[in-house]
């Protein structure tokens, strides 16, 4: 009896000496996303210029004074179209002296022929030598060449003397004027600038991390900063093979397929490239935390109560980009996620979901 009183006692110690279980912390806010839904939709979106495909700067292939100028900027031009004249008084004198030299060589040519007819006519009499001959036959070749030589001279020389009008390459709108009646310009520089406003484009900088997915060809959706409410479509033309050394970016040009009226060059235009296929779950950086050295993210169980359950479970990432990291397992598709304060998660913790319209709002 004595040692069951003793036994009882120690019991009665021990249970006084244990302390109560800790229960779970109340609901707190959480911040949460639902995978897949803005995944499936997820665009990158990038803001370029409007410009035109083909950009034409006309300059004049020689030195020369302007005399005249035929068009302003904003003029609609067609190829062959005269935008510019230059004083052609030296180069029409210097397509003279070149014709005068041509007729000089030509008779030189011809007297040189003459002659060679009629040493050869001596020579079948034996009256002179073979070398004698031969020496009127190579002046008579060097006649020749020089008159091939004045010839091409006095080809340059017209050419020239065209050149003192500068013509439209193609078809297309004056955008830049650069010189003015009365200035004189070197051969080379920008008198004029035509665009082509047939084939209208988008210039965009994509950051080298969006570049994977990106492809000729890829459709886009662009819309004008003017006029949000249309949408035009797109399709990607040209991608840079180098990134641009000032921005690190690649210059990316989107073709719009069905330019109207209000497109104009300069304006700016949002481009949304559609990147991720639907069954890619990408959750925010924030989602992702280390449980036991192992990626993981806080699933959070939507209770009848609109409260939810916080339980951890571990995934398996791909890459990272601006828009978050790929989850390649561990998620399906409309799961809810905590996307902050997960480091201070409890397993089996109630919290009160904040999401709207499956993108989280600001934590409080």
């Amino acid at each position: 009896m004595k040692k069951l009183i003793i036994i009882f006692s120690v019991s009665l110690l021990l249970l006084a000496c244990q302390k109560p279980a800790e229960p779970l912390p109340p609901p707190r806010p959480a911040l949460v996303v639902i995978v897949g839904k803005s995944a499936a939709n997820n665009a990158m979106v990038l803001v370029g210029e409007v410009k035109s495909r083909y950009e034409s700067n006309q300059g004049f292939r020689i030195n020369g004074k302007i005399i005249e100028r035929k068009v302003d900027v904003g003029s609609l031009v067609k190829k062959g179209q005269v935008l510019a004249r230059l004083d052609a008084v030296d180069t029409n004198l210097s397509a003279q002296a070149a014709a005068a030299d041509v007729r000089a060589a030509e008779a030189s040519h011809a007297l040189a022929n003459a002659e060679v007819e009629r040493q050869r006519t001596l020579f079948n009499k034996k009256f002179i030598s073979a070398s004698a001959l031969d020496m009127r036959e190579a002046e008579l070749k060097t006649s020749a060449a020089r008159l091939a030589q004045v010839k091409a001279q006095a080809a340059v020389s017209g050419n020239q003397s065209g050149y003192t009008a500068l013509i439209a390459d193609r078809e297309g709108v004056v955008t830049k004027i650069d010189a003015e009646p009365g200035q004189v310009v070197q051969a080379g520089a920008v008198i004029a600038q035509i665009v082509d406003t047939k084939q209208i484009e988008v210039l965009v900088a994509v950051p080298e991390s969006r570049m994977a997915s990106l492809k000729v060809g890829n459709q886009v959706a662009i819309k004008l900063w003017a006029d949000r409410e249309k949408t035009y479509a797109g399709k990607v033309r040209e991608i840079a093979p180098a990134a641009n050394s000032a921005t690190r970016a690649f210059d990316v040009r989107v073709i719009i397929v069905d330019p109207d009226a209000a497109v104009k060059l300069g304006m700016t235009a949002g481009v949304s490239f559609s990147e991720n296929s639907a069954d890619e779950i990408i959750v925010p950086s924030t989602a992702l935390t280390q449980l036991n050295g192992k990626n993981s993210v806080w699933v959070i169980t939507l209770q009848a109560d609109k409260t939810g359950i916080a339980n951890p479970r571990e995934v398996t990432t791909g890459p990272y980009s601006e828009a978050g990291v790929v989850i390649k397992s561990g998620l399906q598709a409309n799961e809810m996620v905590a996307i902050a304060g997960v480091h201070t998660l409890l397993s089996g913790q109630k919290v009160i979901p904040k999401i709207i319209d499956g993108q989280a709002e600001t934590a409080p």
